[in-house]
């Protein structure tokens, strides 16, 4: 009898802690997580969840939107991608600098941009926090803009990551094209963000 009160209790507290600490997880609440770093959809490094917005996106899927404070508009009005890595797998750091490269996007307009490890904007005043269509010239074949924390000095299309630390990048594609809605991984080449150089690298 002890023995079966004693693993009831036991059974209690692991509930107890594993709850909470489960929901957080899922919320992308728990330390050291990215709040959008979950979803069933990834493509060459860009994870999305298209069940945001939707009447049917669960709890977890909430938190995490309300967490890193997107508009969470319906799937027809916009879908959102996001990556934490470069192109070799590694974090993304405010001590590298980035080369984003792309081309056309399946969908009326869109927008790249940079969120620090805690999921807010980084804190400098540079005002240059995000691309989208309208900075770069897509006419002309692939586009390519630069994530650092200092400004390219050829005018290149520029997002800074000072003050981020560490960092993701945040595709915003409005107006999507039904075919994207409907086989994603067949219709969009997300952009490719390679590592340049990063402070402190030898030469």
């Amino acid at each position: 009898m002890i023995k079966r009160v004693g693993a009831y209790g036991l059974a209690l507290i692991i509930g107890l802690i594993a709850g909470p600490a489960s929901a957080l997880y899922m919320a992308g609440l728990w330390p050291g997580t990215n709040p959008l770093n979950f979803g069933d959809i990834e493509i060459d490094g860009w994870r999305s969840d298209f069940a945001i917005g939707s009447e049917a996106a669960d709890p977890y899927t909430r938190a995490r939107v309300a967490r890193h404070g997107l508009l969470g508009l319906a799937k027809s009005e916009a879908v959102y991608f996001t990556r934490t890595t470069d192109s070799d797998g590694e974090p993304l750091r405010e001590a590298c600098d980035y080369r984003i490269t792309g081309g056309p996007m399946p969908a009326d307009w869109w927008s790249i941009t940079l969120y620090n490890g805690e999921s807010f904007l980084p804190d400098n005043t540079d005002a240059a926090l995000s691309v989208d269509a309208t900075q770069v010239d897509v006419d002309d074949g692939p586009w390519k803009a630069i994530a650092s924390p200092n400004r390219p000095v050829d005018g290149t299309a520029w997002i800074s990551s000072k003050a981020a630390k560490t960092f993701d990048l945040t595709l915003r594609l409005y107006v999507p094209s039904d075919a994207l809605l409907d086989a994603p991984k067949d219709t969009l080449t997300p952009p490719r963000v390679e590592r340049m150089s990063c402070e402190g690298e030898a030469a």
